[in-house]
């Protein structure tokens, strides 16, 4: 049977779009659609540039990186010291330079960020298709402990398990499980309503019938079609998690010093000389607002570009109405 022109239209972009892969159509769409999204990719691939390079000591070049000083490098008779040629953003109450801390100040960000959402959206996959897909009384039973454990505030939670665990392991690996932890049981409950309305589907069902065993399913059907939930999850989480590591190290609770923690670095001191020197709460709180800003508009973007019932996502097929207008374009020039 002869396809129609709409049809072979349809067909090409599809072809194109499955050239491209979902992650590469998703880019391209990013940059084209959402400039917003585009400038928060940016800035958190400069979040991550700056962690990674901030020096490179374990690369076995100890003088080379982005930080023209350590992070805990003393100098007294600079103390205080306004923004100059030797030191670009100031110099705080004990004469560390402040450019300095705050590129080391996104390696931590980038550390307890990146940890903590990736363990966050493991175990709220986990529990989600546990749940989601089995169903009956396990469903019943991990639910209600959701529903318990969500009742109380996330801040005391956090609180209370950093200052039960404080001194059992690194600082800053202790804050990526609690957060991590904490964060993703109440996570599972958007991946376990995207699994119960995947279950219901028909391939799901023959897969059932044709006998293939649970773990199967999981792995072949039920996964991969969470995985835009996952990502949005992804992308939108790790500047709340950035935002509750500034919070608990605010108050105390966090990193402790000398580690260039941004939160940390608005406590304290830093509150103590606000006046004589503002530089040291300017700087540090620039960057974890710019950052958490980048990575929520980021999110956004990726959410409206994955999420089918928003207009021109891409599970509604992205990138056919273009594709059959440039057809159109050049069909009435030839």
């Amino acid at each position: 049977m002869e396809q129609t022109p709409r049809e072979s239209e349809t067909q090409y972009a599809a072809e194109e779009t499955k050239k491209r892969g979902m992650l590469g159509e998703l880019f391209i769409r990013l940059v084209k659609e959402k400039p917003l999204g585009t400038i928060g990719l940016v800035i958190v691939i400069a979040l991550f540039f700056t962690g990674i390079f901030a020096d490179l000591s374990y690369f076995g070049f100890p003088d080379i990186g982005l930080a023209p000083y350590g992070f805990n490098e003393i100098n007294l008779a600079h103390r205080l010291d306004g923004p100059s040629g030797e030191h670009l953003l100031g110099a705080d109450n004990l004469g560390r330079d402040m450019l300095s801390r705050v590129i080391f100040g996104a390696r931590i960000s980038m550390y307890v960020g990146l940890g903590a959402i990736i363990l966050s959206v493991g175990e709220a996959t986990i529990i989600g298709i546990i749940c989601g897909f089995f169903g009956g009384k396990v469903d019943i039973i991990i639910q209600r402990f959701v529903d318990a454990w969500m009742c109380f505030p996330m801040l005391f939670i956090l609180l209370t398990a950093m200052a039960i665990l404080s001194g059992l392991m690194h600082p800053v690996l202790l804050m990526i499980l609690v957060l991590g932890l904490a964060s993703g049981i109440g996570a599972s409950r958007l991946i376990r309503s995207a699994v119960i309305a995947i279950k219901s589907n028909m391939y799901v069902e023959a897969a059932k019938a044709i006998g293939s065993p649970a773990s199967r399913t999981l792995v072949r059907h039920i996964l991969p079609n969470v995985m835009p939930p996952i990502i949005i999850m992804l992308s939108i989480g790790m500047g709340g998690v950035i935002m509750a590591e500034a919070s608990l190290s605010f108050l105390g609770f966090g990193l402790p010093p000398p580690t260039p923690s941004w939160g940390g670095m608005l406590s304290g001191s830093g509150r103590t000389h606000m006046i004589r020197a503002p530089w040291m709460m300017i700087w540090p709180g620039l960057a974890l607002c710019l950052v958490v800003y980048g990575i929520n508009m980021f999110g956004d973007g990726v959410r409206d570009l994955l999420d089918p019932r928003m207009r021109g996502g891409l599970g509604r097929y992205s990138g056919v109405e273009k594709q059959r207008a440039k057809l159109a374009k050049k069909a009435g020039q030839s």
